[in-house]
């Protein structure tokens, strides 16, 4: 297996950095290291051989109300009435063409994301779940099921709409309820208007909420981040996701050249403490949730290390065993507009096929089971990774070791866990534990 090439003798070890905010890593590998797939495979082939008793569904809303200025997914402000009805019919299109690829799947969970699903009027929503029941067949409506939303365009009705339909887990992107802080993050908004959302989630009867902040924000002081975070717990959210701002290329911040402050470490410390103080568990460097009352989420297990992903929508991944599969990546409005026309005006017959994508070696493989064990507070489990890949998870990896050396993770039977010390670097043992090859790729990826 390939090894991370060896660190120049007078540098610093990445993993014993002061800032330890290197990079996220929430997929492996990045978008940025697909490429043209030539030829296009179909997407029966790409699923030939793989499980389908246990898929997650996701669906891609690439539109905003606003671009916040440390967004670089892949989505559209204001984009106005000339691109949503076109992409529904292009997604109507899409879902077919997967439903006739893969007639036997099965789905877990479902995920509504983008972009902001809830931007769509309430017509347009209903009309998006209605083509979301086509796949899930007679699943609908019994699956674990998630959206995001926006303070601004959650609405009641919105809100009653989704419930009914099955979501169980609303996240509402929040990041500060400072709004100075949240118009120094680009996104102007008001305080009333997201505790006006919050009731909203909870008149509806979500029995899940979630709150994303954001640390790190220019200008912001250790005590108005954990007046925040105080005030997303007397929400009584179930779950809270605290984000580091990273500033990158081609996004409103990185346009400006701001940097977030240097009190990262200290606001996650700090915030941390009083998460776990106030009952929640962390299950990752982002995620804190209250513990689960009995009988909570209930449905088919899905298992993210060794089940699949069907991404519907432009710019949603699909992950297909060893391909994965999206379309191109931009974040740039310009780029990304030009994806989404391109989108829209696709013949249906085209959606039959992934045609930008990255087909995963055998140790990007491996890499990729590890990393999506060790950033989480479960661990690794080696036991899991034996029954997968034959082989040890040390043999493999040798790196692995320099994790316990360091106070970073421990064995805890046949799991490697993160310790504390582990989960707050889990930005900076992401991007140590990529492939050189998949690093080559990501840093040559077209940015626009």
């Amino acid at each position: 297996m390939t090894q991370s090439p060896p660190n120049e003798p007078d540098s610093p070890h990445p993993l014993d950095a002061a800032n330890p905010f290197v990079g996220y890593a929430y997929s492996y590998p990045h978008k940025s290291a697909y490429r043209t797939l030539n030829p296009p495979v179909p997407l029966a082939e790409a699923w030939a051989g793989e499980r389908r008793d246990g898929l997650f569904l996701y669906a891609h809303l690439p539109f905003c109300e606003v671009r916040c200025g440390f967004c670089n997914l892949f989505t559209l402000a204001n984009s106005g009435a000339d691109l949503v009805a076109p992409y529904l019919r292009a997604l109507r299109a899409e879902a077919a063409a997967v439903r006739e690829a893969l007639p036997d799947a099965r789905f877990a969970r479902v995920a509504l994301g983008g972009g902001t699903p809830t931007y769509l009027d309430e017509r347009e929503l209903a009309e998006l779940l209605e083509l979301l029941s086509g796949v899930l067949g007679t699943d609908a409506g019994a699956l674990p099921a998630s959206c995001e939303a926006s303070p601004a365009t959650l609405t009641a009705e919105k809100a009653n709409l989704l419930r009914a339909w099955g979501v169980d887990r609303l996240s509402l992107g929040v990041q500060s309820f400072d709004e100075a802080e949240a118009k120094r993050l680009g996104r102007p908004q008001r305080t009333a208007e997201v505790r006006r959302a919050i009731e909203h989630v909870r008149d509806a009867g979500f029995p899940v909420l979630n709150l994303d902040l954001i640390y790190g924000t220019p200008g912001q002081s250790l005590a108005s981040w954990l007046r925040s975070v105080g005030q997303a717990i007397e929400t009584g959210a179930e779950e809270i996701y605290l984000y580091p701002l990273y500033v990158r290329e081609l996004t409103g911040l990185g346009r400006t050249h701001v940097e977030p402050n240097d009190g990262r470490l200290d606001a996650y410390r700090a915030a941390r403490e009083r998460l776990l103080g106030e009952g929640y568990e962390q299950h990752s460097l982002r995620m804190f949730a209250k513990r689960a009352a009995d009988g909570a989420d209930v449905g088919p297990a899905y298992d993210c290390q060794s089940d699949g992903m069907v991404g519907l929508g432009c710019g949603a991944r699909s992950y297909a065993g060893a391909l994965h599969y999206s379309t191109e990546y931009a974040v740039g409005r310009a780029g990304v507009r030009a994806i989404l026309t391109d989108y829209v005006h696709r013949d249906p017959a085209d959606f039959a096929a992934a045609r930008h994508g990255h087909r995963l070696a055998p140790d990007d493989r491996r890499r990729r089971f590890v990393l999506q064990g060790l950033l989480q507070s479960g661990g690794l489990d080696a036991a899991a990774y034996r029954r997968r890949f034959h082989s040890e998870p040390l043999a493999d990896l040798p790196q692995l070791v320099e994790l316990t050396d360091r106070g970073l993770a421990a064995w805890d039977g046949d799991r490697l866990k993160p310790t504390a010390a582990g989960l707050e670097r889990s930005d900076a043992i992401g991007p140590w534990l990529y492939s050189p090859q998949v690093n080559e790729l990501m840093a040559g990826g077209p940015v626009r």
